[in-house]
């Protein structure tokens, strides 16, 4: 091999690896595609959604994004999957976001919290001592 050939090799193999790990000077230019594919996600997911739900159905998803955007986000994906799929015939109604927002609160995981409150851990330390430092 001449040394043109393996400055050729090496040449292909350091931009091999550049590509394989992520190295050289694109990290803005990934970064700027990236957002740019998640901006072009967003938009198709919004111009779907209105394409399926009327305007009562599109005021409560944006209440429920703001009360619980997790729900909200299981919501979307939900109607969407059903708009691709062929389930969703017309545009839904209120009684319909209702009764899929049902499915979806099936689906979540339920966590139920409790307060316990130890009455005798407060009577323990009471005023009644004398302490006065003597």
């Amino acid at each position: 091999m001449s040394d043109g050939d393996l400055d050729a090799l090496r040449a292909q193999r350091m931009s091999q690896m550049q590509s394989q790990f992520g190295g050289g000077g694109n990290d803005a230019e990934k970064q700027q595609a990236q957002q740019e594919q998640m901006r072009a996600q967003e938009e198709m997911k919004h111009s779907i959604l209105s394409q399926v739900l009327d305007q009562q159905a599109r005021a409560r998803l944006n209440t429920l994004k703001v009360s619980k955007p997790e729900k909200a986000q299981m919501f979307e994906n939900m109607v969407i999957r059903m708009a691709q799929m062929g389930q969703v015939r017309g545009k839904l109604d209120d009684a319909q976001f209702v009764s899929i927002l049902e499915s979806v609160n099936a689906q979540m995981p339920q966590s139920k919290s409790t307060v316990k409150y130890d009455r005798r851990r407060a009577a323990i330390d009471s005023d009644d001592d004398d302490d006065y430092g003597c």
